[in-house]
């Protein structure tokens, strides 16, 4: 009797010793991963609302780089930060009264424009390379003549150059075409939707100078995305271990046992 007893019990001990062990380990990894996962998740979505705003492009004045009707990321900046080939978003009244408008800097203060030379815009007498245009045009416009950017001014286009109002829709203007530095609020960084991802860098004016850097996006996407898989790894641990023990519990060895 005894020895039956002793054979019955001393598996069992050793199974409730070992599992509850195993068990509550998991739990805290699990939990530490919930809770890393939620600051990752929301942090991300707090440095996004903080760093970027979104916007409604309604016309297709941006085509194909932007479409009618695109929703873009805009990262809040100031306009002294703003360099050539940038596709900012800034509000002048002479051009529409209190509504954001969307188009691409070609040239800042000091610069000359002047399009065109052998189908391409001119900047300083370089001849610029613009593959965002629309495949198969020019950059040939109504024609722009020879344009002297004033110090903290800029010089913007449509990339669909045929349909846009831009600068060269202004040059009558007192301005001559330009708008300040200060009215620009934000440069956009991507196509959120449709999801056609981060805007492609404008090469062509890296030899007038530096272009500016791609914000934070990508950062704050990879954080959001890996908060998400750390909440939903986290969270489905608790299932899974409760799974696989019942599955454990009721196998034939431990059948055989009991």
């Amino acid at each position: 009797m005894g020895g039956e007893s002793t054979t019955r019990t001393a598996p069992r001990s050793g199974g409730v010793n070992r599992s509850p062990a195993g068990g509550r380990i998991g739990q805290r990894l699990s939990g530490l991963a919930v809770a890393l996962g939620l600051v990752l998740f929301l942090g991300g979505f707090a440095w996004g609302a903080v760093v970027y705003r979104p916007y409604t492009v309604p016309t297709s004045s941006m085509s194909p780089t932007i479409e009618m009707g695109d929703r873009v990321l805009a990262q809040r900046v100031d306009g002294g930060e703003v360099r050539r080939g940038d596709v900012v978003v800034f509000t002048d009244k002479t051009w529409v009264s209190n509504a954001p408008v969307v188009k691409r800097v070609v040239a800042v203060g000091g610069d000359t424009v002047a399009c065109c030379t052998d189908g391409k815009l001119t900047v300083n007498g370089k001849q610029i390379d613009e593959p965002y245009l629309p495949e198969g045009s020019v950059a040939e416009t109504n024609g722009i003549p020879t344009v002297t950017v004033p110090e903290g001014r800029l010089f913007l286009l449509g990339d669909e150059r045929e349909g846009s109002l831009d600068s060269t829709a202004h040059l009558t203007d007192a301005a001559g075409g330009t708008v300040a530095r200060s009215a620009v609020s934000a440069r956009v960084d991507a196509v959120v939707w449709p999801m056609d991802g981060m805007l492609k860098r404008p090469t062509g004016f890296q030899t007038l100078g530096a272009l500016s850097e791609p914000g934070p996006l990508r950062t704050i996407v990879a954080l959001v995305i890996a908060g998400g898989v750390l909440v939903l790894g986290g969270g489905a641990y608790g299932p899974i271990a409760k799974r696989f023990g019942s599955h454990n519990r009721t196998s034939p060895e431990l059948a055989g046992v009991r």
